[in-house]
C-alpha cells in the first residue's frame, strides 16, 4: 500500500470516528433536552418574608405590628419605597425514574431564569443561586429563589394599607402562593454545555407543569 493510500485510509478512519463521536454527542444532547422537557415544576412555600427589614411571618393584619415597627413601615412608605425580601420555593420533579420505557436519569438544573408575577402583574426577575441536581426518583426537589422587590415600584397605585395586606397575604402567618406565579425558562447541563428549555413555562401553585 502506498503512502498516499495509507494516508487516505487513515483520514477515512478518523472521519468515521469523528462522525461516531458526533452522533454520540448529538444523542446525548437529544436525551438531555428530552429529560429537560419532562421536568415538572410547581410553586412551594414562601419563607423569611421581610418588609422594610421587618419579619412579618407571624402576622395577619397591620394592627399586629408593634408601635415601633408600624412607625418604621409608615416612614419607609413615605420615602416612596417599600422593599420586601423573601425566599420563594419552587418544587421540581424529575419523572425519569426508570419506568415507562425511559432510563433512570438525573438532571442538573443550571438555571431557572424567571420573572415573578404578583396577581398576574410582572415584577422582578430571579434565578437559582447555583446548579442543583434533580434525581430521577419522582420525588420533589426544592429550588430556592431569592426575591428582592420594592412593592411600591410595581404597585404604586395601591394605598399603604393595601400594600401591607398584600405583603401579609404572601408572607404572613396565613401566607399563600396562589397570588404568585413565575414566568420561567429552565436550563440544564449537557455534554456540550448548558441548554435552555425551548419555550417559557408559567409555574403556579395549584399543579405541576
Amino acid at each position: 500500500m502506498t503512502i498516499h493510500k495509507r494516508a487516505a485510509r487513515a483520514c477515512f478512519v478518523l472521519a468515521g470516528l469523528f462522525a461516531l463521536h458526533g452522533c454520540a454527542v448529538l444523542n446525548d444532547m437529544t436525551a438531555a433536552l428530552t429529560n429537560l422537557q419532562r421536568l415538572r415544576f410547581k410553586l412551594g412555600e414562601v419563607r423569611g418574608f421581610r418588609l422594610a427589614g421587618i419579619e412579618i411571618g407571624g402576622k395577619t393584619r397591620l394592627g399586629q405590628f408593634n408601635a415601633g415597627d408600624a412607625l418604621a413601615l409608615l416612614n419607609t412608605f413615605r420615602t416612596k419605597k417599600l422593599p420586601a425580601e423573601f425566599i420563594l420555593e419552587v418544587l421540581a420533579v424529575n419523572p425519569n425514574d426508570g419506568t415507562g420505557g425511559t432510563p433512570r436519569t438525573a438532571s442538573t438544573l443550571t438555571s431557572l431564569e424567571c420573572r415573578l408575577l404578583i396577581d398576574d402583574h410582572p415584577t422582578v426577575t430571579g434565578n437559582i443561586d447555583h446548579p442543583i441536581e434533580i434525581p430521577g426518583t419522582g420525588q420533589e426537589t426544592i429550588l430556592p429563589i431569592r426575591i428582592s422587590i420594592d412593592l411600591l415600584e410595581f404597585f404604586g397605585d395601591k394605598r399603604y394599607e393595601d400594600l401591607i395586606d398584600l405583603a401579609l397575604a404572601i408572607g404572613g402567618s396565613n401566607r399563600t402562593t396562589t397570588r404568585l406565579a413565575l414566568d420561567a425558562q429552565p436550563g440544564v447541563t449537557t455534554p456540550l454545555g448548558p441548554i435552555t428549555y425551548p419555550g417559557r413555562l408559567t409555574i403556579v401553585s395549584k399543579e405541576f407543569r
